[in-house]
């Protein structure tokens, strides 16, 4: 029998809207990954008894986004359990100043408090000295964690049980194999709290691409580290389990995973054999369709949503952000493929690249939606984010960026750009929805659904959120949810907290107002839905997007000729354009 306990609270935070409230949520979106690999960790440490036979280590995990942060409360648990600590797991740059005011509240009652994630990694291993938002941790005695923890978590957990917890834990020059490591895995009452019921695990870290406006491969490394096929297959059983069936592989691109093939393998194996409704989201580049059967195995496996880093179309855009691997040629070829499977595609599109102008902004979303067969297109401001090599160049030169990490989301504007203005960028980036996602064009994906086999049910939600969140509730659509959720009390330190009388009569109106229009655009394309499919000849739609490239330039489109023209050969080898028999291989990994 354990003789005392010590209780280890683990929380992803979120981060603060303009007005200063936490983004929150009924149900969120997006599921946690670092929050289900911090659990998994510490699970093990109290399986493995980390403080001897006689300590019971009691681990809870909390996704802020979902769920309401209670840290006075918490913390008399803390206190009333005889020692443990918070945990504050996965803290991107812009959910950095919402952990600090929640580990200033809990300093604040005595309780020891670890920040981890890749702010803190990022600026640890790209910052010639600590910043000032890392030193004001420390200042309040927090403790900050960079690099990966497994086979590391007993250290720390000794350190803070016998109140001798480092400063800083940096072990960023140290990367951890991954086969046979501690599985990333949550409670089903946290996975309950997620549209969906999605959870999440990563069957491989690092990324052997030089995006310059990336950070993982900074915090993670260039050399990319996998799972096998049996630590996967462990993790959805486990998850199964619990009745989880629904799961999103955060590999920042899964198609370069070396394992990739034999992990679809197994999953295919357990869908087709043991006929388990296992259901995949996957992260690819945009060559994954010249990797012979890795899309035909993918869907499978049950993918039938992923996340492709389109990015851009512009190749002068592409090459000065070392994004070389994209190929403008082959988008359609490999959107069309994705189709054939039933696939829905959701593609990253970044806004402020140097040779951006509003105006080519606009012809290039037009030139999207006429040419490529895109379902989901999500827009983010291009952002010099710590701990990638925009940022550490940008700092290095003295070059100014805004220096509130809340707004480092890629929704805001946070530095110059050369031939915009910081309004006209914020400006661009606000069209960008309301261009891609007008009836019109929402119309057309609907068609080029209903004839490719797309799930309509399921476009038909998504479209909602992509087209609604900015313009109902003022959030990207990766941070939707279900039913916002605002505390008068959880505003932002330094911000004022609001008449009772003034807060809660908004909220009721922000509230209905929301419902309404939610309602109001579901309706509505329901509405469009049924339309496309009774369309005449709704199953032989055909358009541009739709019609597959030739084998030489003839019939091609000038978009494509074009900015072909422009891109250099990066690899090497002569390139031909899409639908040719040769083609220069896929980069090594």
């Amino acid at each position: 029998m354990a003789s005392r306990k010590f209780l280890v609270i683990l929380i992803k935070p979120s981060h603060y809207d303009d007005d200063g409230y936490v983004i929150q949520w009924r149900r969120s979106s997006i599921p946690s990954n670092s929050l289900a690999a911090v659990h998994g960790l510490m699970a093990d440490c109290a399986a493995n008894h980390a403080l001897g036979p006689d300590v019971e280590i009691a681990v809870e995990a909390y996704d802020e986004c979902n769920t309401l942060i209670e840290p006075k409360r918490w913390a008399k648990r803390l206190k009333a359990a005889g020692g443990g600590f918070v945990g504050l797991v996965g803290v991107q740059s812009n959910q950095y100043p919402r952990a600090l005011d929640i580990a200033r509240q809990f300093r604040a009652e005595g309780v020891p408090v670890v920040i981890g994630g890749f702010h803190v990694s990022g600026c640890l291993s790209m910052l010639p000295k600590l910043s000032a938002d890392l030193q004001a941790a420390l200042d309040l005695g927090v403790t900050l964690y960079a690099g990966e923890a497994e086979s590391r978590m007993d250290e720390l957990l000794r350190d803070i049980d016998n109140k001798r917890a480092k400063p800083i834990y940096n072990f960023l020059a140290d990367l951890p194999e991954m086969s046979g490591a501690s599985f990333p895995l949550l409670p089903k009452h946290v996975v309950q709290k997620v549209l969906h019921g999605y959870t999440s695990f990563d069957a491989g870290r690092g990324c052997p691409f030089q995006c310059s406006f990336c950070t993982i491969i900074n915090v993670q490394g260039r050399k990319s580290r996998f799972r096998t096929p049996d630590d996967v297959e462990t993790i959805v059983r486990a998850n199964l389990k619990q009745g989880i069936t629904h799961f999103f592989i955060t590999d920042d691109n899964f198609a370069r995973n070396r394992n990739w093939e034999a992990i679809l393998d197994r999953l295919i194996e357990l869908r087709e054999k043991e006929r388990l409704k296992i259901r995949l989201i996957l992260q690819v580049d945009t060559l994954c369709h010249r990797i012979p059967h890795f899309i035909e195995k993918a869907a499978r496996a049950g993918c039938n949503n992923v996340f492709i880093g389109l990015e851009n179309i512009n190749p002068e855009s592409l090459m000065g952000t070392k994004k070389r691997q994209n190929k403008i040629w082959e988008y359609r070829e490999m959107l069309l493929e994705w189709r054939k499977h039933h696939t829905i595609t959701w593609c990253g599109y970044i806004l402020g690249f140097p040779t951006d102008t509003p105006e080519s902004i606009a012809r290039d979303i037009e030139t999207i939606k006429r040419e490529l067969p895109v379902d989901i297109l999500e827009f983010f401001c291009l952002t010099p984010l710590p701990g990638s090599e925009d940022h550490q160049k940008l700092f290095q030169a003295g070059v100014a960026m805004d220096p509130d990490m809340n707004k480092y989301d890629l929704e805001h504007v946070v530095t110059g750009h050369a031939r915009m203005s910081p309004a006209e960028w914020q400006g661009v980036y606000r069209d960008a929805w309301a261009r891609y996602y007008s009836d019109e064009h929402v119309a057309t994906i609907m068609r080029r659904a209903v004839a490719t086999g797309i799930s309509r049910n399921k476009l038909t939600e998504v479209l909602i959120a992509f087209a609604g969140a900015t313009r109902i509730e003022n959030v990207h659509p990766l941070q939707l949810g279900f039913l916002r959720r605002k505390v008068r009390t959880q505003r932002r330190s330094g911000q004022p907290r609001e008449n009772p009388a003034i807060f809660y009569p908004r909220r009721v109106y922000e509230t209905l107002r929301s419902i309404t229009l939610g309602i109001g655009l579901l309706i509505k394309y329901r509405r469009m839905m049924r339309a496309a499919v009774a369309a005449p000849g709704a199953l032989d739609y055909k358009d541009a997007a739709l019609t597959a490239l030739v084998d030489d330039r003839a019939g091609t489109s000038e978009f494509i000729q074009a900015y072909a023209d422009k891109l250099p050969n990066t690899y090497g080898a002569p390139v031909k354009h899409a639908g040719t028999a040769t083609r220069e291989p896929v980069p090594a990994k």
